[in-house]
C-alpha cells in the first residue's frame, strides 16, 4: 500500500522550493478598482446591480423594489454611472437603466453564492 500526498500538500511543498511568479500590477494600479468597489459596497447598490443584470428598469421601479425614495435612488444610480457600471437610455418620458460593465455578472455570482441563502434569488 502506497501513500500519495494530498493535492494541497504538493502545492505547499512546491511553493517553499521556489518563489512564486508575481502577477502584474501594483497598489497604485488598483486605486480606481478600490474606489469603484467602495461604490458597490452598499446593499441598495448591490440590489440595483442584481436587478439590472436581469433587465432594464426605471428609477421608480428600482426605488419601489428597494423601498427608498426616487431621489435617493437617483443618487445611487448616479454613483454607479460614474464608475461606468451603468448606462441610461431615454424612452419617451422614461429613463431606463442597464448594466454597462459585463464583469458585474461574475462579481454578482460570487456575492450571491456567498451571501444569499441556498435557493434564494
Amino acid at each position: 500500500m502506497s501513500i500519495r500526498p494530498i493535492k494541497g500538500e504538493a502545492l505547499i511543498a512546491s511553493k517553499t522550493k521556489s518563489k512564486p511568479v508575481k502577477p502584474p500590477g501594483s497598489v497604485e494600479s488598483f486605486a480606481e478598482a478600490a474606489e469603484c468597489l467602495k461604490t458597490l459596497a452598499h446593499p441598495v447598490r448591490l440590489r440595483i446591480v442584481q436587478l439590472l443584470l436581469h433587465g432594464r428598469y426605471t428609477v421608480g421601479e428600482l426605488a419601489e423594489d428597494c423601498s427608498i425614495a426616487d431621489n435617493a435612488m437617483s443618487d445611487h444610480l448616479r454613483l454607479l454611472q460614474r464608475c461606468g457600471f451603468l448606462t441610461s437610455e431615454r424612452d419617451g418620458r422614461r429613463v431606463y437603466y442597464q448594466v454597462a460593465e459585463a464583469h458585474l455578472q461574475q462579481l454578482m455570482v460570487c456575492i450571491e453564492g456567498r451571501f444569499l441563502p441556498c435557493g434564494a434569488k
